[in-house]
């Protein structure tokens, strides 16, 4: 790839101060599939210093202009969503279906959320007759994206922070950088101005610790694991920057005995999606006990009918997992989980038996699982689900409240105020009815410690945004 040692700083590629050199993996094939650089100390200053002076002049430009650059780049995003997808599915094993329709898509389905709510977005508001609140953009902020669903985070923070007026440095995950690269390559086509957004390849603790701590950062946006964001939160501290968070999940499925007859199907598809790599998933299966030895055998139907294969070849199957550490992972969790007792209905450990290299998984499904084990605990972030039966609509509360977690539940019934009275009481920042997906548009994020703040259209500019009261403003 080209550019793949460089990094994007002043709207120019340059080379890193120091060539520290990092190769990416092919997850299909543990081959090597490119080398990047891991940026220093001397990088990340360089881009956030770009971001700083870029600010002054390019968070005072209209409004009309900044969307007429962000159209330009939605039109490059789409004219280059091939590129894009064969990156992903390269550096982070989707498979080629999955990265075309919704990696790449989730990226273009956001550009134009956000464009949307710009049409409408108000920058100044009558508070009173004679009193304004101001919507400014915070300045400088450091996004660092996760691997697992790359343009879904980008653009759910390099869009919006450009829309309102803020200047960024972009730090993508060093497992699957190609996409970010090439995210920089569609910015700098789009013609935004040198600085307004830099990009800096580096680990977490390297160039990540790095932004989260620079005095010079006036906003740090992370998705990421809780581990992760906690470490970030620290780092911010000292500066009292803000720290906007989407972090773990360990979303509960709760499906009743009158739900409609593919809500098992249903869940354990959306559990299995990029191969269970998603902070969202539906991992935890809780059924009313009558349903319940009906959808345990549904379930298992369905993990054994997952076909599983390289990232690379065309249908609906799952990829590998990211990486050998998540693979290792994902084994010691199933094994932990049959340690435990919990029953094991579907796959188990080890790779598919047509399949000896690679990150594979099989698609694994539990029954009888109790609160007191660690599958019911941890965010496993594998193709692996837990099933545990409910009595009531009180117990299924109870359970899928019992996580530290609180991105994502689900909620299945033909019971329309059972729905909405579940809805209400389940403790997340996003509650999924009757498979009824979200709008664009719509506010993307957590309670407890799946993190703070909201992604996504209105909602998403205004997390960039600080708020000014000006009184006097008309005499």
């Amino acid at each position: 790839m080209k550019n793949a040692k460089n990094f994007y700083i002043n709207g120019a590629w340059v080379s890193p101060a120091k060539a520290n050199d990092l190769d990416v993996i092919n997850p299909s094939t543990e081959e090597v599939c490119e080398t990047i650089s891991l940026g220093g100390q001397a990088d990340t200053d360089a881009a956030v210093s770009a971001a700083r002076a870029a600010f002054d002049d390019w968070s005072q430009t209209d409004k009309g202009e900044r969307i007429a650059l962000l159209k330009t780049l939605s039109e490059v995003y789409n004219d280059r969503a091939e590129e894009m997808a064969q990156a992903i599915s390269l550096e982070m094993g989707a498979p080629q279906d999955l990265a075309r329709a919704q990696q790449v898509g989730a990226g273009s389905w956001h550009l134009g959320g956000f464009l949307k709510a710009m049409e409408t977005f108000e920058f100044e508001r009558d508070f009173t007759a004679t009193e304004k609140t101001l919507y400014e953009p915070i300045g400088v902020c450091a996004l660092i994206t996760p691997w697992n669903w790359p343009m879904n985070q980008i653009v759910l923070k390099a869009v919006p922070a450009m829309a309102v007026g803020c200047t960024m440095v972009l730090k993508p995950s060093e497992i699957s950088p190609l996409s970010g690269i090439l995210f920089a390559d569609f910015v700098h086509e789009a013609g935004f101005p040198a600085g307004v957004f830099n990009m800096v390849n580096g680990d977490g603790p390297g160039v990540g610790s790095q932004l989260s701590a620079h005095p010079e950062v006036d906003m740090v946006s992370f998705t990421g694991s809780s581990r992760a964001g906690k470490l970030i939160s620290v780092a911010a501290a000292e500066t009292l920057k803000r720290v906007s968070l989407e972090l773990g999940g360990k979303g509960a499925n709760i499906i009743f005995a009158d739900a409609d007859e593919k809500a098992v199907k249903s869940g354990v598809i959306r559990c299995f999606r990029n191969t269970g790599q998603s902070c969202n998933a539906p991992t935890r299966m809780l059924v009313e006990r009558s349903r319940y030895d009906e959808a345990v055998e549904q379930a298992t139907e369905m993990a054994n009918a997952t076909v599983v294969g390289p990232a690379s070849e065309e249908g609906k199957h799952i990829g590998p997992l990211v990486s050998e550490m998540q693979f290792d992972k994902v084994q010691g969790l199933i094994e932990q989980g049959i340690k435990e007792g919990a029953k094991l209905m579907a796959g188990g450990v080890g790779r598919p038996e047509n399949l000896n290299r690679g990150y594979y998984c099989r698609p694994t499904v539990f029954a009888d699982v109790t609160p007191d084990m660690e599958i019911y605990k941890q965010e496993i972030f594998g193709p692996v689900l837990s099933i545990m039966p409910f009595d009531d609509e009180a117990h299924a509360i109870e359970l899928a409240n019992d996580t530290p977690y609180g991105l994502t539940n689900y909620i299945q019934t033909a019971d329309d105020e059972k729905r909405r009275r579940v809805a209400r009481r389940v403790r997340s920042g996003m509650v999924e009815t009757n498979g009824s997906g979200f709008a664009q548009g719509s506010p993307f994020g957590g309670y407890k410690q799946s993190g703070n703040g909201r992604e996504g259209g209105m909602f998403g500019l205004e997390e960039f945004c600080e708020v000014k009261a000006v009184s006097g403003w008309t005499s």
